[in-house]
């Protein structure tokens, strides 16, 4: 990042404005993503363009499909797959690749033509994916939507082997910020990838799941802390939060043959029992893994909750949520035949890892891995144009969404927010403003971020943290001061955000998919119509 906070650059004037008509017409995408009980809720919409407009009405017809009615069931099935950052970006690169989307090397030639979609992964926990519109220019802008893949949650330590009072234990980090007293008495397990030596000598990269519940925090009884509810439950991180495996009796069980590779790396360094796991789940032998980095994860399954299940109980919300309706998005706004034809931007969705911690890694938004995506990309789509700054041109022709879960008020906790700006469940995407740029929204991207929504009669929310206290950060910042990029921070609201249970609203996973994905569809019509710096 700090290569890349040095590379501000100056914004060009916005080509001229162009008539309304050449908008994509709404309604039917609206209502398509509505199940039906539910649009007659929102007021009919504006009409943008001419009847005879035969390309956009067709385009906007295109996303009246019923598979666009609600994605609620298969972020489900994201989250219950996506317990570490390695797998949610498995998972992605999956759905993208099932779409027709080409992976990409970061390491090879690129061959980029218009109309094509594309992709590569990083570390396995972070991804770019894009899609070049078929009336691409050279100069045409990105338009982009940003999250992360990571949460809050405990790591093994490298050496994680450890005992106490007859238990054998599991040492780990603490991750990110996390609530920890919620870890204790939950089933958990681990998850994450391994480094396995193949037969003929050569290493393979797995990831791995153990979906059953092998490691559980214990409380304390109250019989011996008997304070704890009046003056707190106050543990301390690095001897209380140690989960428990099984009892020394237990790895006297391990079979007497792996006793004899005690002196491999991995087997030194972590429980024998939980090397024996790993490998049933791999169908390797214990002795093949080399290496390995681990998450505690929480068994319990996401699923619908309340009395009419109306939201969402699961982990990492925050913020596979935003994550998977950002995939969706690009997914399903350039799946048809013609979804790209009258689009000259790109289409861009980039998942980063390590944000809970200030994404100063490698496949972190610190790391100058946008920048120098979207030079590469230009670079491949200029051929032989032999004009002057087609790069800079493109960066500030672009547009971020900075997708990030949003503070919802707490119905026993209202006080924390500020008196007028208090979002709620189930109300739509929660647009963040911090004067001190905590948040990198300014008047101008939300503004544009909004009209996209009022053109889809879609609800928008706005937040603003109290003057008395901490204001929290994306990275939107990161992202617009290192590539120079405009920038609106926005994010689903959730209740109990860093706990390892978080709840959010399942209308607004729905409203926050028809608005990524009208923002891909409309909004290079839209920014044409404002300029700034003339």
């Amino acid at each position: 990042m700090a290569l890349t906070r040095h590379l501000h650059l100056l914004r060009p004037p916005h080509p001229p404005p162009i008539s309304p008509s050449l908008l994509p017409k709404c309604p039917s995408l609206l209502s398509s993503a509505l199940p039906l009980n539910r649009r007659q809720r929102f007021p009919a919409l504006r009409f943008l363009c001419s009847p005879s407009d035969r390309t956009e009405r067709a385009a906007a017809e295109s996303s009246s499909s019923p598979s666009s009615s609600s994605i609620v069931g298969d972020l489900l099935d994201y989250l219950n797959e996506s317990w570490t950052q390695f797998h949610a970006t498995a998972e992605a690169k999956r759905q993208l690749i099932a779409a027709g989307f080409q992976l990409l090397n970061e390491t090879d030639d690129w061959d980029l033509q218009p109309g094509g979609r594309y992709f590569f992964t990083r570390n396995m926990s972070s991804l770019v994916a894009f899609a070049v519109g078929e009336k691409y220019s050279v100069g045409s802008g990105f338009n982009v939507i940003a999250a992360h893949t990571d949460s809050p949650c405990l790591k093994l330590k490298p050496r994680s082997t450890g005992s106490k009072a007859g238990y054998l234990m599991v040492n780990v980090q603490t991750y990110g910020g996390g609530l920890w007293h919620t870890w204790f008495d939950r089933d958990l397990s681990v998850a994450g990838r391994v480094i396995l030596k193949a037969g003929d000598g050569s290493y393979v990269h797995k990831l791995v799941k153990v979906r059953r519940p092998i490691l559980r925090v214990p409380t304390l009884a109250i019989h011996l802390d008997r304070s704890v509810n009046t003056e707190g439950f106050k543990p301390n991180l690095e001897s209380h939060l140690v989960p428990l495996l099984a009892t020394k009796f237990e790895e006297a069980q391990v079979k007497s043959e792996d006793k004899t590779i005690l002196s491999c790396s991995s087997k030194s360094l972590h429980h024998s029992l939980l090397l024996q796991i790993l490998s049933e789940e791999l169908s390797c032998d214990a002795d093949q893994i080399m290496g390995l980095e681990l998450n505690v994860c929480d068994t319990q399954p996401s699923c619908l909750g309340g009395g009419n299940n109306e939201f969402i109980f699961s982990g990492r919300l925050d913020n596979l949520a935003s994550s998977y309706c950002a995939l969706r998005s690009l997914l399903d706004s350039c799946k048809a035949p013609g979804d790209l034809a009258n689009e000259q931007a790109i289409r861009m969705v980039a998942l980063f890892d390590n944000e809970e911690v200030g994404s100063e890694s490698v496949q972190g938004a610190g790391a100058p891995t946008m920048f120098q995506s979207i030079r590469r990309i230009v670079d491949c789509l200029s051929h032989e144009y032999m004009g002057e700054g087609a790069f800079e041109r493109a960066i500030h022709s672009s547009f971020l969404v900075s997708a990030d879960m949003a503070h919802g008020v707490h119905p026993n906790f209202s006080d924390k927010h500020e008196e007028h700006h208090r979002p709620e469940l189930q109300k739509g995407l929660v647009i963040k403003h911090n004067a001190n740029q905590r948040y990198a929204t300014s008047s101008v991207t939300a503004f544009l971020f909004k009209e996209v929504a009022d053109i889809c009669k879609l609800p928008v929310q706005e937040f603003v943290v109290r003057n008395d206290m901490g204001c929290g950060s994306t990275i939107g910042p990161i992202l617009a001061s290192g590539v120079g990029i405009r920038t609106v921070d926005c994010g689903i609201p959730q209740l109990s955000m860093h706990s390892v249970r978080e709840i959010c609203g399942k209308e607004d996973v729905d409203t926050s998919y028809r608005h990524f994905k009208a923002f891909f569809q409309i909004f290079s019509s839209i920014d044409k119509k404002l300029s700034v710096d003339f």
